[in-house]
């Protein structure tokens, strides 16, 4: 297996996590995929720079969040920017009985010096329809 295909595999599982903790509404779990110096832009374009702004807004809004439905998360493009640097294209839809809505979140990933990554600079971005 080459590098690119292990770290696009380590990448997906991040954007699985993602997921994951998202239908939880785990945000302990959400905030342990975040570089110490991420930042964020909300999909309603809340801006949290640096970590202790995204976890204090996570834990306030995260574990009281409703949605009918269910949450998807699937990676459909990674470019790397670098070795160490990804730019990663997700396709988000929350699934409802009232319909499906999109998010077009892009997440730049950094590859730690243990080989793991994180999300370090991500724009969760609303798709519109019309």
């Amino acid at each position: 297996m080459n590098t690119d295909t292990a770290d696009i595999k380590a990448i997906e599982q991040v954007v699985a996590t993602v997921e994951r903790t998202q239908r939880a509404k785990d945000a302990e779990g959400f905030l342990a995929l975040f570089h110490s110096d991420a930042l964020w832009t909300t999909g309603h374009g809340k801006v949290l720079l640096g970590f202790d702004a995204i976890a204090e807004f996570t834990r306030a809004v995260l574990p009281g969040s409703v949605w009918d439905g269910d949450v998807t998360y699937e990676v459909v493009h990674v470019q790397f920017l670098r070795p160490d640097v990804a730019a990663v294209k997700v396709r988000q839809v929350y699934h409802s009985a009232e319909g499906d809505t999109e998010g077009a979140p892009l997440y730049v990933m950094t590859r730690q010096d243990d080989g793991s990554w994180l999300l370090h600079a991500c724009q969760n971005t609303e798709v519109r329809v019309g």
